[in-house]
């Protein structure tokens, strides 16, 4: 399987199909690269190269004691790049993986980067802070530790309901795809899986936002029930000059699989336009 390593020996595992433009997918919590399977599939069908990754911590990446946090994780992603020298690369984030690519491009620029892309992202901060009076209290991602350490299996199965938007009337979601969160979140470490809540929560991604200057798409659903777009994507849109906005109606956190044709749909316009 194809690895490469860290500064700190580390290892990263990352997936790399088709030819062509490099499109680097950088996924959520608490999932591995096999979210961006449906995307990876479609970019490489239609001429492009798609690369994802398992972040440090998760899937098959090391599961280190240190560097579980927003720093450390955009390095590793510099370092993925740099290792299979990629240029002009269009950087695609889900949710933590958003803020992934935001503080990637805030410490290492856009020499390599040609286009970036929010999807259901976490920046500028979600935390509810005196500064952020918006941003969610610090008791939900008390309360979303508290459910790792108790019983992670469950507290993952659970997840998967608001994740999808599968407590919606009407849903169609499947047992499938919430079954795939599940095995996924489940191949991740608990060490790693519990100290990146603090990463995604509590890192304040505004002055990485401003340093973005490629054009940059940003796609929220507007039931995301786990990021709520109201301070997370519409702010992200006023900090990132030039930022266009898509809007989901009705669609969940997870809208990259449950509206997976529209999203490749509009990233494909995205990059090509």
């Amino acid at each position: 399987m194809p690895f490469i390593t860290t500064h700190d020996g580390s290892t990263i595992y990352y997936k790399d199909w088709g030819t062509g433009k490099p499109v680097v997918f950088s996924h959520g919590w608490p999932l591995s690269a096999d979210a961006w399977e449906d995307q990876m599939v479609f970019f490489a069908a239609h001429g492009y190269r798609a690369i994802a990754h398992d972040r440090r911590g998760h899937g098959r990446s090391s599961q280190p004691s240190n560097g579980n946090e927003m720093d450390t994780y955009a390095d590793d992603l510099a370092t993925l790049t740099e290792a299979l020298d990629l240029q002009d690369a269009v950087h695609v984030g889900h949710s933590a993986g958003g803020g992934e690519v935001s503080r990637y491009i805030g410490r290492h620029g856009t020499k390599r980067v040609a286009k970036a892309v929010l999807i259901a992202a976490v920046p500028p901060l979600m935390l509810k802070t005196a500064a952020n009076p918006g941003g969610l209290p610090m008791e939900v991602f008390d309360g979303i530790r508290k459910g790792v350490l108790a019983d992670r299996s469950q507290f993952f199965k659970d997840l998967t309901l608001t994740f999808y938007g599968a407590n919606r009337p009407g849903s169609k979601v499947s047992e499938g795809l919430r079954e795939s969160f599940w095995h996924q979140a489940m191949t991740s470490g608990l060490k790693g899986v519990y100290e990146c809540i603090k990463a995604f929560s509590e890192t304040d991604f505004t002055e990485d936002l401003k340093k973005i200057d490629v054009p940059t798409l940003i796609i929220h659903g507007d039931d995301d029930q786990i990021v709520p777009i109201a301070n997370t994507g519409m702010l992200a849109e006023k900090l990132i000059k030039g930022a266009t906005m898509k809007i989901f109606p009705g669609a969940s956190h997870g809208l990259c699989s449950t509206h997976k044709e529209e999203v490749n749909a509009e990233l494909l316009a995205f990059i090509e336009g």
